[in-house]
């Protein structure tokens, strides 16, 4: 045999055993299909998911603002206590955002999820109670559930769709603003159109977010409490290290703090301009209509970019004209104004989440990320709409307050042109 002919040999009997195993291949290629569907359904259950819960994690913040006068009336509370109401849930984002590791470790990144959803339920459920304590107990309850389902958010996109991770951030960003626009439009019309009273008008959102709930418990199957790499100090000093994650933690917690400020004092500015209640807190959805188109066409956008640092100056000049023309005694042309609010808010929020899956190589960094940027930032927040509303009763004024809020996106420029540079952490 010649030292060609073993070739040939080995040619011939492959080609046999792959005629004689032609129809066993072909009966798998439909199971090879099929598998791939399967996966392919997982996903997009996985996105709905994700989209259900991130409409969950803002109504129950934004539908305070369109009530607070009707809140006032109903219990006599000062505009600084009522800041309170917006405040507390920031408190809790704050704390706990950075404490979700701990969570997350003993949980899981599933169970922490499902765990955050049945608190969010418990504390919106808790504020139907008729007491003062019921009130701010549930509000602190439901801040540590939007928490939790805040910082996880990024990892979980990270983490599964990692090729992706701009549009599902997109997707998602919307969704919180779409939230947010909802609870602000309805409000008012449940608690007194439907005559539910503001305590219902704010428990009606316990319906929703145990839907959520519903629809993330199939994802427990992949629940997993893989310990991360770093412990969780290491992973502050870590953080706290880095120039690029303190402008970031920045650029969250200035936006943050123009956001909630917004959701809670907006209503009662247009009503002091001499709009109605109902109209203001239409106003307010309008702004957060607006701006979850900003939150999904942005991080798109800035994503395809070397640098993020032309979408924030975008950004911050738009926000700076609409917060000035605030200011005036009357305002012309309010729908435009509100127009080019709501774009800049929904934008900037759209930004900051971008900014941690940009500026982080893997989920595990993502996730460090997130949580630093967001207790660091929601803390920051957190003092936004008690002293906005402690402002305003001390100058009896929106102007100090408002030009405090001008102040506050200058420093947003700041943070965001240094956030918006093209490096890791």
């Amino acid at each position: 045999m010649d030292h060609f002919s073993i070739p040939l040999c080995v040619t011939e009997y492959c080609t046999k055993v792959t005629y004689d195993l032609k129809p066993l291949i072909s009966c798998l290629l439909p199971l090879r299909a099929l598998s791939m569907s399967a996966e392919r359904n997982q996903k997009i259950f996985l996105i709905i998911a994700i989209a259900i819960i991130a409409l969950n994690l803002r109504p129950a913040i934004a539908g305070v603002g369109p009530l607070i006068h009707e809140i006032r009336l109903d219990t006599g509370l000062s505009n600084t206590s009522l800041g309170v109401l917006t405040t507390l849930p920031l408190l809790a984002l704050g704390v706990f955002s950075f404490l979700t590791p701990v969570f997350t470790r003993r949980l899981g990144t599933e169970g922490t999820m499902a765990f955050a959803l049945f608190i969010l339920t418990a504390g919106i459920l808790c504020r139907v109670i008729p007491a003062f304590p019921a009130l701010f107990l549930g509000t602190a309850i439901l801040g540590i559930g939007i928490a939790l389902g805040n910082v996880l958010l990024p990892g979980i996109a990270k983490k599964r769709f990692p090729h992706n991770f701009g549009l599902v951030t997109g997707i998602y960003s919307a969704m919180l603003g779409a939230g947010a626009a909802i609870a602000s439009g309805v409000s008012v019309p449940l608690s007194e159109g439907l005559n539910l009273g503001w305590r219902w008008s704010l428990g009606f959102w316990a319906i929703v977010s145990f839907v959520a709930l519903i629809a993330w418990l199939p994802q427990l199957k992949n629940n997993d409490t893989i310990l991360p790499r770093k412990s969780l100090l290491e992973s502050l000093k870590h953080l706290s290290a880095s120039k690029m994650a303190w402008h970031v933690a920045f650029f969250m917690g200035l936006q943050s703090f123009t956001f909630y400020v917004l959701v809670a004092w907006l209503p009662e500015i247009l009503i002091e301009r001499g709009m109605s209640p109902t109209n203001a807190g239409f106003m307010l959805s309008f702004v957060h209509a607006v701006g979850a188109v900003g939150t999904f066409l942005m991080p798109s956008w800035a994503s395809q970019l070397k640098n993020q640092r032309l979408p924030v100056v975008v950004i911050v000049v738009c926000e700076f004209i609409s917060i000035a023309a605030l200011m005036l005694p009357s305002i012309p042309a309010v729908t435009f104004w509100m127009f080019l609010l709501g774009i800049s808010s929904g934008s900037s929020f759209g930004v900051a989440l971008l900014f941690i899956g940009l500026r982080s190589r893997d989920s595990d960094s993502a996730n460090e990320l997130s949580g630093m940027s967001q207790s660091v930032g929601y803390t920051l927040a957190a003092t936004g709409p008690a002293l906005f509303g402690a402002l305003h009763d001390l100058a009896q004024t929106w102007t100090l307050p408002l030009g405090f809020l001008l102040l506050i996106t200058l420093l947003k420029l700041w943070s965001g042109w240094g956030a918006g540079k093209d490096e890791f952490i």
